[in-house]
């Protein structure tokens, strides 16, 4: 697969065609109405009734001309509507079409018992169908557009490691967006946060593009597909015989036999059948946008009008002034005012660190959206605009990583005096990658910005998949222990609502706080029942293996006492 403008081919792009070695499917002119050849060209003459009524003629022909075209135009798309249209896909393959039916069957068989390992390799057809279609249409793939894929690949791994539903899911939301770069090949603004949009128009469209490569096929000679046909039913039957037989005979293969193999029911019927339906439709989609992907990068957004210097760069330079006296009084305050502070206020170390992480997490965010609106208005009638553009914006850029580097000291203040929890690292990590962003922005004003929209995408999809590798919930745990360790401060209550990648680092409390902390979480897995392995993470994994030999022991009252039972508000 490749990129549009930078994975589609050079000579298709310079074609405004699509893929390499097809020409480009222009679109149909608006057909004008018909006027008579001797009006194609006002009349000359000699001032005669004749010549006049000639040049009156000409007149009405050439107003009919510019209605019927203003009535085209008015009935046609607009301009910006054709630009994005794909180019003509070519004929959907059978190995695309026999992956999307193994998608659609896998997606069923896998995905109706939960998330796991089974979404990546429910996954992996899909690819298979894009990478066929994508092929068959001679696009070759980009350096770039591997890189979305592996991104992508990687990103569906966490739900296998991780338990947790919040890493999970920022996940499975990255791993599209990074599809749909992959399959459509944005590199501008727009591309990147329209791509997966690109879905339900490959969705749509991709229906009828199926339906033409059955009924090509429809007339294909059954030497040709009964052989195949009845080779699969005889290896059907086959398993089915010997794998009952084997079953029967021996109690340990019988066991290794429905772990590995899904257990339908006839009550699974209707959700099986929708996970087919959907698993199908999502490969047939990535297939047809791999095959004709819409041109996202041909929308062109037009710059602001550019203001003087003055009006441009007052309000900037008062930002940067504002900034400077925050950042001076920070950091005072970081080399030993604090107690001067505090003093002065009357809040407590914690209350001064709780009640500024949020408002600075806040100035960073408005502070990004200012330099997006000030690099539209810039300045541009020449180079040294251009230096002082990025003179006053480089500089409320530096200034904003101090404020960055001033919340996450806060946050650390705030987790010192009441623990970790799962909201503070995910504000905390967000705050992080919020500062990459700044330093990015930065490096664009020094080495030009054309790479800026996929560094900032690739940059949030790997805070996420660190995000996800990390475990917050295993960090939370294991951060609250160490806190219970050194000081004997815990709160049971938070740990109730952990995932099972807490487990590990929960069973080195001691008990009875040990079998308190765990006790949610033994019940949340005990309700689970059997899961088979395709839909069991690796967290959970390891917690089962963890609670089967060490059970949780503590009895309810003794939790109670504990404040394992209490209610809690997290900020």
């Amino acid at each position: 697969m490749s990129e549009n403008t930078d994975g589609v081919d050079e000579a298709a792009d310079r074609t405004e065609g699509g893929p390499a070695g097809r020409p480009a499917q222009k679109p149909a002119e608006p057909a004008a109405e018909q006027i008579p050849p001797a009006a194609a060209a006002p009349p000359t003459g000699t001032g005669t009734p004749a010549d006049a009524a000639a040049w009156q003629a000409w007149q009405q022909q050439q107003a009919w001309q510019r209605a019927a075209a203003a009535r085209a135009a008015a009935s046609g798309p607009p301009e910006w509507v054709v630009s994005l249209r794909p180019a003509e896909a070519a004929p959907i393959g059978a190995v695309t079409l026999v992956a999307t039916l193994i998608a659609g069957l896998s997606a069923a068989l896998l995905l109706g018992d939960g998330m796991g390992p089974g979404l990546l390799l429910a996954v992996v057809p899909a690819v298979v169908a894009a990478y066929a279609a994508a092929r068959a249409a001679r696009r070759t793939a980009r350096p770039w557009t591997l890189v979305w894929a592996i991104g992508c690949l990687a990103l569906l791994a966490v739900p296998a490691l991780r338990d947790s539903a919040w890493p999970s899911t920022l996940a499975i939301l990255s791993a599209i967006l990074l599809g749909a770069l992959a399959l459509h090949g944005s590199r501008t603004w727009p591309g990147v946060l329209l791509s997966p949009i690109g879905f339900f128009e490959a969705a749509v469209s991709g229906l009828g593009w199926a339906w033409a490569g059955l009924r090509s096929r429809g007339g294909v000679s059954k030497d040709r597909w009964l052989p195949v046909a009845k080779a699969v039913a005889v290896a059907v039957v086959l398993l089915l015989v010997f794998g009952t037989l084997f079953a029967s005979a021996d109690a340990a293969f019988a066991d290794l036999l429905s772990g590995l193999t899904p257990d339908i029911s006839i009550e699974d019927g209707p959700i099986r059948i929708v996970l087919f339906l959907f698993g199908a439709f999502l490969a047939l989609a990535a297939a047809r946008a791999a095959a004709a992907p819409l041109r996202w990068d041909r929308i062109k957004v037009a710059p602001g009008k550019p203001r003087s210097r003055v009006e441009w760069a007052l309000p900037l330079v008062v930002l940067n002034l504002l900034f400077a006296g925050f950042n001076a009084v920070q950091l005072a305050v970081l080399f030993g005012g604090y107690d001067k502070v505090l003093k002065s206020t009357g809040l407590t170390y914690a209350e001064y660190a709780r009640q500024g992480f949020w408002q600075l997490l806040w100035a960073t965010l408005f502070t990004l959206a200012v330099i997006a609106l000030a690099l539209r208005w810039a300045p541009r009638s020449g180079a040294a605009d251009r230096r002082f553009v990025r003179t006053v914006l480089g500089v409320l850029c530096a200034l904003t990583l101090v404020v960055v580097a001033s919340a996450l000291r806060r946050m650390d203040l705030y987790v010192d005096a009441y623990g970790l929890t799962i909201l503070r690292v995910s504000v905390a990590a967000m705050e992080l990658w919020l500062g990459l962003v700044l330093v990015l922005i930065m490096a664009a004003g020094v080495f030009g910005a054309r790479w800026l929209p996929r560094a900032v995408a690739g940059s949030a999809a790997a805070a996420v998949l660190a995000f996800g590798l990390l475990s917050p919930d295993g960090m939370v745990a294991e951060r609250n222990v160490a806190r219970f360790e050194a000081d004997g401060k815990i709160d049971l209550a938070y740990f109730q609502s952990l995932s099972a990648d807490a487990v590990p680092a929960l069973d080195r409390l001691p008990e009875p706080q040990r079998s308190c902390a765990l006790r949610g979480i033994d019940e949340e897995i005990f309700r689970a029942g059997d899961v088979p392995w395709y839909a069991m993470s690796l967290g959970e994994h390891r917690a089962r293996q963890i609670l089967h030999e060490r059970p949780v022991t503590a009895a309810y009252e003794v939790c109670s006492r504990l404040g394992s039972f209490g209610s809690r508000t997290e900020y």
